[in-house]
């Protein structure tokens, strides 16, 4: 019974601090303990009653309480093990690494030693969540058959990566059929992933990321769907860029109305459980500019406001917040971008 109690008291403590710190009436220093433990009594009784008619900015203190893991894209430059390093430094709860050079086709198999020292720091670590971002050269839909075959191969061998450093999946950009119809180039898309998937067993996810031009495959929600129901797998998933919506011109603006429309057109095309994470990214460039330029939260066209109402949006608190903002100091995602989205809950 007293463990019971106890296991309560904490959760009412951390709520009842969660409460105060969002209603600002007072700090810490000036509540006696007495009349505090008080207050947190009614909070915990509140929410083991699962209080509904209790709410604050229409949110009930259940839902206060929880919130995505948020974390970014981080270096691993000197070794995989040094995402975890840098993971700390900035705060993040869930991490996006390279796997290899973004920037070449071949793709260097890596040393016994390497993923050893990987998995003793991740183990050692907070973070849990690790996904991998495809390099920029793949590009599946491309009518280049040349083209074509390198990326699958490029994209087998980041995927089997993924599988060595046991991550949640490949984040990358499906491509562009150039000339080609949109049609045709899906079906090649398609049909790439399919040997992908065949060809690295496994439970990790492909995931796919919408793209930031109307050009490129990806961009709206019923292409990702024809290519979902095409490959049929549990294997394939999505990430949504919240600045490649925005400069696609699928979202102009991320008001309560216009964040829900957005997740119901997902949700409809897609199903919302096969969004798997979100690269939260300010835009840098104007609604339907299709230019993918990231700027740091609240600094760009989509503002801290956009992103207040995103936060507020249920259907994204299950998924992972990755982000890939240039930093506040033009370092990558820092710790000041991943406070500013903690701050949002």
């Amino acid at each position: 019974m007293e463990k019971k109690w106890e296991k309560r008291a904490d959760y009412g403590l951390k709520m009842g601090e969660l409460l105060l710190r969002k209603l600002s009436v007072f700090q810490e220093s000036e509540w006696p303990m007495p009349a505090r433990c008080g207050l947190i009594k009614i909070i915990d009784f509140l929410i083991l009653q699962d209080s509904t008619f209790l709410k604050i900015q229409g949110r009930t203190l259940k839902e206060m309480s929880k919130r995505p893991k948020i974390g970014g894209h981080v270096s691993t430059a000197g070794g995989l093990f040094n995402a975890f390093i840098n993971a700390d430094k900035i705060g993040a709860e869930t991490v996006q690494i390279f796997g290899a050079s973004p920037r070449q086709w071949l793709v260097p198999v890596l040393s016994k030693t390497d993923i050893e020292k990987y998995h003793r720091f991740r183990q050692e670590g907070k973070v849990k969540a690790v996904y991998l971002h495809g390099a920029y050269l793949p590009n599946l839909a491309s009518p280049d058959q040349n083209i074509f075959a390198k990326s699958v191969e490029n994209l087998r061998a980041h995927f089997e990566i993924v599988n060595k450093l046991e991550a949640q999946g490949l984040i990358f950009h499906v491509g562009s059929g150039k000339e080609t119809s949109k049609s045709e180039a899906m079906k090649q898309a398609v049909k790439a992933m399919k040997e992908i998937l065949k060809a690295v067993p496994g439970s990790a996810y492909l995931i796919m990321e919408n793209s930031a031009s109307g050009k490129k495959i990806g961009a709206w929600p019923e292409e990702m769907r024809i290519m979902l129901e095409g490959i049929n797998s549990p294997r394939i998933k999505i990430c949504i860029d919240t600045a490649h919506a925005f400069e696609a011109g699928l979202i102009e603006h991320y008001t309560p109305k216009g964040v829900k429309k957005f997740f119901d057109q997902w949700d409809k095309a897609v199903g919302i459980e096969n969004i798997v994470a979100f690269h939260v990214n300010d835009s840098k460039t104007v609604f339907n500019s299709h230019h993918d330029r990231h700027e740091n939260i609240g600094q760009g066209y989509i503002g801290l406001e956009g992103f207040r109402n995103f936060a507020k949006e249920k259907r994204t608190l299950d998924k992972d917040w990755l982000l890939e903002v240039p930093g506040f100091d033009n370092t990558g995602p820092d710790k000041e971008n991943i406070e500013i989205l903690k701050s949002l809950f």
